[in-house]
Parts: C-alpha cells; structure tokens; sequence
C-alpha cells in the first residue's frame, strides 16, 4: 500500500512511524503546513517522502490519512474521495454538520471510497456500535481531564475559567455533542465517535470535567436501551509530548491501519 498522512504531530509521526516498520506499507507521503516538521519525521523513516499537498500523490496513493485537525479534515475529505480513495478521519469533529456529512458520505459511496473513524482514546464504542442495530435510550460521555489538557481553550478564556487556578473537580461543560465538538476542536473529538455510532450529536450528553489532579485523561460512556446497560471507563495516559491527546488514541490510528493494510477485521 501506499499511504498519505496529513499533518505530521504526535498522532501523525507516531503513525509514519508504524507505516514505515510494516512490510505492507510500500511508500508514506507526508503532508504538513510545517514543512519542517514534515522532513524532520521522513528523515528518521525509509519509506516517507514530503509533498506539498494530498493531491500530489493522491492517484498512487490507497490511503489517506488525516491526523491534523477539523479545518484540515473538511478540506481534505471531499478532494480525497472523489478521487475514489479511502481515507482515515482521525478529527472526526469536523463531521458535525450534518450537510457536510451527507454530502461526504454519499460521495464516498459514489466512487466507492472508504471512510475509516478509528475508536480513538476510548473503550466502550464497540457495544455500542451493536446496540445502535436495535433501539437506545440514552447515551452520556462523561470526560475528566487536567488543566495541561484543556489550557489556552478558547471557550474557557471567553468565559474567564483560568484552568490553572481551579482547585476541585469543576464541570465546565455539560450538554449536546454538537456544541461539545465546536467548543472543544482538540479534546473530545470521542464525543464526535460516540454521536455517529449511536443517537447523533444533538441527543448524546456530553460532560466535560476539569479536575486539577488528574493525571490522565478519563472518559466514561453510559449508555442503554433494549440490549441491556453498559458502562466503560477508560483512562487515558496522555501523549508524552502533547497532553491534549491521550496515547491510546495513537494506538488506535495504528491497530485501524494495520487492520486495513492486512484486511484483517477481528472484533469487527
């Protein structure tokens, strides 16, 4: 395969990374609006090569990867599939709005393009993902991080909440997925998976909390209807060099690609 990635920090690097040790991965184009960042991650790999743009590469390509952010997945995503290619959304945010979505889902299966979502930094989606085949009640992510996590975000400023400053467990969100995913672009992008997968973004509750002693990023998914009542409870260690992004996250980027480089869908 040959494989794209868009954007080339902590998610992106790690992935080229794991492109470049397997034998299924036969070239890896970077992409970065920080060309540095782009040259510094294909210096230390065999296989990765910098390009200017996606669409450079994107009629040898078999898999585009974006691990850059929601304006970058709204950009890339409709160019990526009417060309017939897969692709990886790793800002599953920017799929908020729901004519956007529509549109790219219905080009994608037009030109017989793949969309892959990863499950991200959070365990739990794929009972869900079961339970959506028959009536859900209700569905709640309760997501608790550190200041470190959620610093310089700019709904918190507008609303004066300095996070360093807050000393107990403070709920600083509480209410629709949709409104999650705008206020939060880099940290809940899970609440985003959770919506898709099971009432959509206006009736899955998201609550976020800011406790000033955690020293990783939690996220807890309740949800029931007629198969039952489930909860998972993950927590997350975050990425060494970017708090906002919890490592699991990365290892889920991996274990999808690997999965659809060796189309090998156990647990599917």
């Amino acid at each position: 395969m040959r494989i794209t990635i868009v954007g080339c920090g902590s998610i992106g690097s790690r992935l080229a990374k794991a492109a470049d040790d397997m034998e299924e991965v036969k070239r890896i184009y970077l992409v970065d609006i920080r060309k540095d960042l782009a040259d510094n991650v294909a210096a230390s790999l065999r296989k990765a090569i910098v390009v200017d743009s996606v669409e450079d590469e994107l009629y040898h390509c078999d898999l585009v990867i974006e691990a850059s952010s929601q304006a970058a997945a709204k950009e890339v995503a409709p160019k990526v599939v009417a060309r017939g290619v897969d692709i990886m959304i790793m800002s599953v945010g920017s799929l908020v709005d729901d004519d956007y979505r529509n549109t790219l889902f219905q080009s994608a299966k037009e030109h017989e393009a793949k969309i892959f979502i990863p499950t991200g930094a959070l365990c739990g989606v794929d009972g869900l993902r079961s339970a959506s085949c028959d009536e859900i009640d209700s569905v709640e992510l309760i997501t608790t991080k550190g200041p470190k996590s959620l610093a310089g975000v700019q709904y918190l400023v507008d609303k004066g909440i300095e996070v360093d400053k807050i000393k107990e467990k403070t709920v600083i969100y509480s209410g629709p997925a949709r409104e999650a995913v705008k206020i939060f672009p880099k940290n809940i992008n899970v609440a985003a998976t959770v919506s898709l997968l099971g009432l959509g973004f206006d009736r899955t509750k998201v609550t976020i909390v800011l406790d000033p002693a955690a020293t990783s990023n939690s996220h807890e998914l309740r949800f029931e209807g007629k198969f039952g009542k489930a909860v998972a409870h993950t927590f997350n260690v975050p990425e060494a060099d970017n708090p906002k992004t919890s490592h699991l996250a990365a290892l889920a980027a991996i274990s999808a690609l690997k999965r659809i480089c060796r189309n090998e869908w156990i647990g599917v």
